[in-house]
């Protein structure tokens, strides 16, 4: 009999985007705080670093003039390695997989650049269907609609494809399952462009542990279920409270107690919680200290992860709650898998690295356990026995309960627990081998050398640790592969035994090479980083612009880089002064137009390539504003030009804590032909839109050369950018730029 599957609900939290300066050392704190510098700390450093590479939209960090990338973390790893996160927008509009990684070393290097895709140009995000349709169509995804969010109008880049879309979530009952499925309405025909749902199939419990020892809470004749010192951490019923009594004993052992329940519970996401600091340096389930709690007596043969909190159901039988510990370590791998860069992204393949991520975290912590009364053994769910079939799912040799032991073109359309079988299959020839010995059992290759020798659990976890912090929301097998090896070479180095092994258990598992992954030879390379200071410039027909093209030596030795820039407008030239650089070594990029250069605004594509071993060619993308004091002129519905820019009114004093005494207002010329709702607005340089000023009706009507008198309430030094907006047809363009120290 097929084994019925868990499933686990992993909805996304929200996280405040913080825009990324351009120049993080000149930002100065807001109005009413007082600034103190830093010290060069390796955070800092990292940070600084990972900013920059996005100011100079190095290699995979490519952006459309419309673009923001706002920085949501920074998050350390193993080996001194940072994770910057990054969400992109467009015209203000959150672009769905437009996420990015910045990977940097504690000295403030730039190690590796990952986007879940590229940039959204000349899309129109004006919606022909609204939000109410939107909205109902997004419920015939549900079989019963218990509750609703209004729809947020977004950009959909995941696929490929760029469209603009509703967001709507809807909750409910689907095929006699909970659900939260998050809906992408396309905003121009209503079709459903793309979804995914919150709740995913999970794994099957001291009842399981013998005699522990939990982190409760309370003294004196009244305790709680509750850990202090894992933040977030408690166990309860149903109605979401923590269990609670006069005594600090828990649980009588029992199978069908729910107290007992939650013993297992408690003691199985504790050793979670030690085994992602100890073994993998992670903080928490979250990553930054946090965890969730977790709910006992639900009424079914399940376990769940709702993005709250985990919930745990009973065997079949009803004679076992589901809470042994690869159970509850893989609901909360959900969470892991969640707050990791890019979140949960769509599809049956994303779905079953999702699986497969809650399925390694249970291995990974049934092993720190090393609890006798349910010892390690790369099975899922095997003490639950949740159907009365035994394990769940096996991850030495998936196909036992059917599942594919290689990957396939299959797999993007597989159900997403089966999905899961080239992830299992590969963690375990990667941890253990194909014949570990010591009662450990054997497992087979799809293709490639017959014997396998693994590096040890520990270790796997950490280079899989190392992908996960890699992960972009357009996540599939190939990108883990190469994130991994990734990863290993940053941890173990690419003429270690851990690179090879991780590239060979891929090869063994059917996962293709991919351009550009780590070569995992006996000779470690030579790398380097780029990048442009400043990022964009404003020059008029026949005039020049300059920029520092930076490099810096990543690994191996330094090497010859020689520099080239493409994209330039009509008559214009590039010369680099000197045309080559060692890496670590700057370069004078000067751009030079003539007077036929037309206005506009250009993307320069600075490239290095570099002489050493296996070193990959690396780009960074300068801007040229060319106009009028740097404005842009656009065509189709709209005709505008910027003729007088940055007036400033009044001057700008300040108070000894930085609170400007008087308000600044720019004032800005515009000669336009035609205006359909035209937009004015101010980005700060924390990339924040601080006054958006709107003109026009709505139909096309010549509006002539008018002044409009936009106030700058809120101050704060470093660079300010104008942006022009023609909501109608889309035109948008960033037309120059000014300082102001306040």
């Amino acid at each position: 009999m097929r084994r019925r599957a868990l499933y686990a609900v992993t909805a996304g939290l929200a996280i405040v985007a913080v825009a990324a300066p351009a120049t993080p050392a000149a930002a100065k704190p807001p109005p009413g705080f007082t600034a103190t510098p830093l010290a060069a700390d390796p955070l800092q450093l990292a940070t600084s670093a990972a900013d920059r590479a996005v100011a100079s939209q190095l290699d995979d960090l490519r952006r459309g003039a419309d673009e923001v990338f706002s920085r949501t973390g920074v998050t350390p790893g193993v080996g001194g390695s940072f994770y910057a996160t990054y969400e992109r927008t467009y015209k203000g509009l959150p672009v769905i997989g437009g996420d990015a990684v910045v990977v940097t070393d504690s000295a403030g290097r730039v190690k590796d650049t990952v986007s879940a895709s590229g940039a959204t140009i000349g899309l129109a995000t004006k919606a022909t269907v609204t939000a109410d349709k939107a909205l109902e169509t997004a419920k015939t995804r549900l079989d019963r609609v218990d509750d609703s969010r209004a729809p947020r109008l977004v950009v959909l880049a995941w696929g490929g494809q760029h469209r603009l879309a509703w967001e709507a979530t809807v909750a409910g009952i689907a095929s006699g399952k909970p659900s939260i499925q998050h809906v992408f309405v396309d905003a121009r025909t209503g079709a459903i462009a793309d979804s995914y749902d919150d709740v995913r199939a999970g794994t099957g419990n001291s009842y399981y542990n013998g005699q522990v020892t939990i982190q409760t809470s309370g003294s004196s004749g009244s305790y709680s279920m509750t850990d202090t010192t894992r933040s977030g951490i408690r166990c309860g019923g149903q109605n979401g409270s923590a269990y609670t009594k006069s005594t600090d004993s828990w649980g009588n052992g029992s199978g069908t107690n729910l107290e007992t329940a939650c013993v297992d519970a408690l003691y199985a996401v504790q050793r979670e919680w030690d085994m992602l600091r100890d073994w993998l340096n992670r903080s928490g389930i979250n990553g930054s200290g946090g965890g969730f709690p977790a709910r006992v007596g639900l009424a079914d043969v399940n376990a769940y992860w709702n993005g709250s909190y985990t919930n745990f159901g009973h065997s079949q039988d009803n004679q076992r709650q589901a809470t042994p510990i690869d159970v509850v370590a893989h609901e909360f791998g959900h969470a892991i898998f969640q707050t990791t860069p890019g979140g949960a992204g769509s599809g049956n393949e994303n779905g079953g690295i999702n699986e497969g991520t809650g399925d390694i975290f249970g291995a990974l912590t049934e092993a720190y356990a090393n609890n006798p009364n349910d010892p390690p053994d790369y099975q899922v769910g095997e003490e639950v026995n949740l159907v009365g079939s035994g394990p769940i799912r096996y991850m030495y040799n998936p196909q036992t309960n059917g599942d594919p032991n290689c990957y396939t073109s299959a797999i993007p359309n597989t159900e997403v627990h089966s999905a899961a079988g080239p992830l299992n299959h590969w963690f375990y020839l990667l941890a253990e081998g194909t014949n570990p010995g010591g009662g450990k059992p054997t497992s087979p290759v799809c293709t490639g050398p017959s014997s396998l020798t693994g590096i040890s659990i520990q270790k796997a976890g950490k280079i899989y640790m190392g992908a996960l912090q890699r992960k972009t929301s357009s996540w599939r097998y190939v990108n883990i592969r190469t994130a991994s090896l990734a990863a290993a070479v940053e941890l173990y180095g690419a003429n270690s035994p851990e690179c090879a092994a991780t590239k060979a258990a891929w090869t063994a598992v059917q996962v293709p090479a991919q351009s550009g992954e780590a070569a995992c030879t006996s000779n470690p390379g030579q790398d380097f980083s780029l990048s442009v200071n400043p990022t964009s410039g404003n020059v008029t027909a026949g005039g020049s612009a300059t920029t520092t093209v930076a490099t810096q030596t990543t690994s191996g030795a330094t090497q010859t880089v020689a520099l080239t820039a493409s994209g330039l407008p009509s008559g214009a030239t590039a010369t680099f002064n000197p045309t080559s650089v060692t890496s670590g070594g700057s370069s004078t990029l000067t751009i030079s137009t003539s007077a036929s250069t037309p206005n506009g605004s250009y993307q320069i594509t600075v490239t290095g390539t570099g002489n050493g071993t296996g070193t990959p060619s690396h780009t960074a993308t300068y801007t040229l504003n060319v106009g009028t004091t740097g404005g842009r002129t656009f065509t189709n519905d709209t005709n505008f030009t910027i003729n007088d820019f940055a007036t400033i009114n009044s001057p700008v004093t300040s108070t000894a804590s930085g609170t400007a005494v008087s308000p600044v207002k720019l004032n800005v010329t515009i000669s336009h032909t035609c205006a359909e709702d035209l937009s004015i607005r101010l980005r700060g340089p924390s990339g924040t839109y601080y006054t958006v000023k709107s003109v026009g009706t709505g139909s096309c009507t010549s509006f002539g050369t008018r002044t409009y008198s936009v106030p700058v309430s809120q101050q704060a030094s470093g660079t300010w950018t104008l942006q022009v907006t023609d909501n109608y047809s889309q035109d948008t363009g960033f037309l120059d730029s000014w300082s102001i120290t306040v």
